[in-house]
């Protein structure tokens, strides 16, 4: 079945999905076409912007919804979830890099041939990492989650996963990005390419980043090539005031340039 024809398939009313007598067999043919990027949850437009697939994300939902959820054997221990996502087995001939010690990759999930797996870590279904990304120990790639080529997710990196509601962009990290350790991204934040987030800045859609470059401050957006390291502003009123709280404040602090790696220029701003 074509991509074209998976779409027609799923861009249907849920109830009717569902109780299509093909959906088993048309389930194992979405799994693959997601697992060789042929199709994915969301996609880059020309204005740079990006969309979200929302008849991919239905039919991933449409397929939790139609199955059971079972034993499914391994070590240390049976795990239990549903039968239409049980986890990857790659193939040498991928170039997965995978190493042993409690990793897991979800069916459905696109992993590039380059990508290396530190343990343990986890990516969800309807996930998309490119060529040459490294995912490090205790990283989580949620569902849907965008993650381009030769990005760097450091030690304990959490990138939220969307799948409801079906229209809602998953969080992005476009090329050559580097995420710092324990960092947090979520509610669809968009990191641009070649940005650098220092260890431990946490972004949703409705924090602020105070670009100290240019003046301004943006939302849900890491522009492209910025250095953002964690920061705090003063909270605001007498309590506040009184008893010296801050707040959060993720701030930019300088721009890579083309001869500037992403290590050099993090190690740079945290100077």
């Amino acid at each position: 079945m074509s991509a074209s024809a998976l779409e027609v398939f799923y861009s249907r009313p849920m109830d009717e999905i569902v109780a299509d007598p093909a959906l088993a067999e048309t389930h194992q043919t979405l799994l693959k076409a997601l697992e060789v990027g042929e199709i994915r949850s969301a996609s880059p437009q020309t204005d740079g912007s990006w969309k979200a697939n929302i008849w991919v994300k239905t039919a991933i939902l449409a397929g939790f919804r139609h199955t059971q959820t079972a034993e499914v054997p391994g070590w240390p221990g049976p795990s239990f979830d549903r039968t239409g996502f049980p986890p990857r087995a790659f193939r040498l001939e991928e170039g997965v890099r995978m190493v042993p010690g409690g990793s897991a990759v979800r069916r459905g999930a696109y992993v590039s041939s380059g990508v290396v797996i530190m343990p343990p870590a986890y990516i969800n279904v309807g996930a998309f990492v490119d060529a040459g990304a490294m995912v490090d120990s205790h990283v989580l790639v949620g569902s849907c989650a965008q993650i381009g080529k030769n990005v760097h997710l450091s030690a304990a990196v959490q990138v939220g996963g969307v799948l409801e509601p079906a229209g809602a962009v998953p969080v992005v990290i476009e090329d050559e990005a580097f995420v710092g350790g324990n960092c947090g991204l979520y509610e669809g934040v968009i990191v641009r390419k070649r940005a650098v987030l220092a260890p431990g800045v946490l972004l949703t859609a409705s924090t602020v980043i105070y670009d100290l470059v240019n003046g301004t401050t943006l939302t849900k957006e890491v522009p492209e090539g910025a250095v953002v390291v964690p920061g705090t502003r003063p909270a605001s009123g007498e309590y506040a005031k009184a008893q010296g709280i801050s707040l959060s404040a993720p701030c930019i602090v300088k721009y890579r340039d083309a001869k500037t790696n992403a290590a050099t220029a993090l190690e740079e701003a945290l100077r």
